[in-house]
């Protein structure tokens, strides 16, 4: 945990990183009962070649799970049917029912229109027939299209519904689906969000998810959360490797806030906590226990325990005020890194809905945004579809295609693990101009520092516990 514990003297908010790894499971892995739901969309949209393709790909993610594992597959349109196993809940991985699950995947016509909460709600109800307490759930889907049959309310019940229920990846097949309505389900349930623009690569990609999820043996983890009487929750972020708001999943239990944060492979998460309090109640001067923060998991028994040390957020009044205090660099840089991806999302909007003058604005800021942080895999995303305008500054492409802003948006929330060095970030090999993303005004040199108008750079004793 980073907690920097002095406070300026005005401030009224106190924050702390949390970094959580997974690490692969030494010797044997544990035996742990593993469930998979593939969610295939076969809609009009789907087609001939987009459908034929898609059922390579579920056919190929069928063979990647191992036997033993419990199996369903529901099939999309403007309704929701459990097309494997025939009888209803979920069916046992061996080489006969592999081959069935495949069969009936193969025979599916496309038909009808979109609505992605049913076919959530159906996986939800598969998923409920596991009676094996402390069981990994793991659903995928893919979608071609907007989820037009159900109202944005609809949806939002129905993943309410589903959340902390089981872990769900999506993916966008072509251009007319829209990455928000990815994104809000993937965060909701702690999954992935990617554009898959050749449906051809659904293939490897399905595959390397059914690999992944199979190496999986705790189902869930949860940020335990118990705070000082002085303190409130203000909000619970992901901040690596992608981004998503934890906030309103916050549950009572024993005392404690818990935070459900799914489950992972072996690989690193951080998370923001951000504590808001009254200044005036904090003594001076004296360190104080605002948090103590504790892992939970839960184990293959279902039953919920800590899993780790608790750790304390301690926090330090100082007489000085804000401008005495240096803010500390990693979580200066996590709140730059959201205001790049919610300045990609907003070039990708104003694109998508023909408004030109505000996606160039927004692509200077997210390009200036991703320069200074390093971040080489936004960048590259946002030169790609960049240009000169006439007025020497950068300006979106008026033949990006809708495919570039769809990936745009989609992969906005994913952030770096850390920053690289500037030379990856050659900005003379674009032949760009800098913006500055604070001022918006245009660099007479592509490699000067800071910004000649701001000034903003480029690149560049125990706690007191009043519990």
């Amino acid at each position: 945990m980073d907690s920097p514990s002095d406070l300026p003297y005005d401030e009224r908010r106190a924050d702390a990183l949390i970094t959580v790894t997974a690490h692969s499971a030494a010797g044997p892995a544990p035996q742990v009962q593993s469930a998979q739901v593939l969610i295939m969309d076969r809609s009009l949209s789907m087609s001939r070649h987009k459908l034929d393709e898609a059922k390579r790909a579920m056919c190929a993610a069928i063979d990647t799970l191992r036997d033993g594992t419990l199996l369903g597959i529901v099939a999309g349109n403007h309704q929701a049917e459990v097309i494997f196993p025939p009888t209803g809940g979920l069916a046992v991985v061996d080489a006969r029912s592999r081959e069935d699950a495949k069969l009936r995947v193969v025979g599916q016509l496309a038909e009808g229109g979109t609505a992605i909460g049913q076919w959530l709600d159906r996986a939800r109800d598969l998923f409920a027939s596991v009676e094996s307490p402390g069981t990994v759930r793991h659903a995928v889907l893919y979608t071609d299209g907007k989820d037009e049959h159900e109202t944005p309310e609809q949806l939002g019940e129905i993943l309410a519904s589903c959340a902390d229920r089981f872990i769900c990846h999506a993916r966008g097949l072509g251009e007319d689906w829209h990455h928000d309505e990815l994104l809000r389900i993937t965060q909701a349930l702690h999954g992935t969000a990617e554009a898959v623009v050749t449906i051809a690569d659904l293939t490897e990609d399905f595959t390397r998810l059914m690999r992944e999820a199979q190496r999986i043996v705790v189902p869930r983890l949860y940020l335990g959360l118990r705070l000082n009487s002085r303190f409130q929750l203000a909000f619970v972020r992901q901040t690596r490797p992608f981004e998503a708001n934890l906030t309103g999943r916050q549950v009572r239990r024993d005392g404690e806030t818990h935070v459900p944060l799914g489950s992972w492979p072996a690989e690193s998460r951080q998370y923001q906590i951000s504590l808001r309090f009254d200044p005036d109640t904090l003594t001076v001067d004296e360190l104080m226990r605002a948090a103590r923060v504790t892992l939970h998991a839960e184990f293959p028994d279902g039953t919920r325990r800590p899993c780790s040390e608790s750790a304390a957020m301690a926090v330090r009044r100082r007489a000085t005020p804000g401008f005495g205090i240096v803010r500390s660099p990693d979580l200066t840089r996590v709140e730059n890194e959201r205001e790049l991806g919610m300045a990609m999302r907003a070039c990708a909007d104003a694109q998508l809905r023909g408004d030109l003058d505000r996606a160039d604005h927004e692509l200077r800021l997210a390009t200036g945004l991703a320069e200074s942080l390093g971040d080489t895999a936004r960048l590259r995303l946002l030169r790609a579809v960049a240009t000169t305008g006439p007025d020497g500054r950068p300006r979106l492409r008026r033949d990006a295609s809708r495919g570039q802003m769809l990936r745009i948006g989609v992969d906005s929330t994913k952030t770096v693990s850390r920053p690289v060095e500037s030379r990856e970030l050659s900005v003379r090999d674009t032949g760009l101009p800098r913006v500055c993303p604070r001022c918006d005004t245009t660099a007479t040199s592509p490699t000067a520092k800071f910004c000649e108008e701001c000034g903003h750079p480029f690149g560049a004793g125990g706690p007191v516990d009043a519990l």
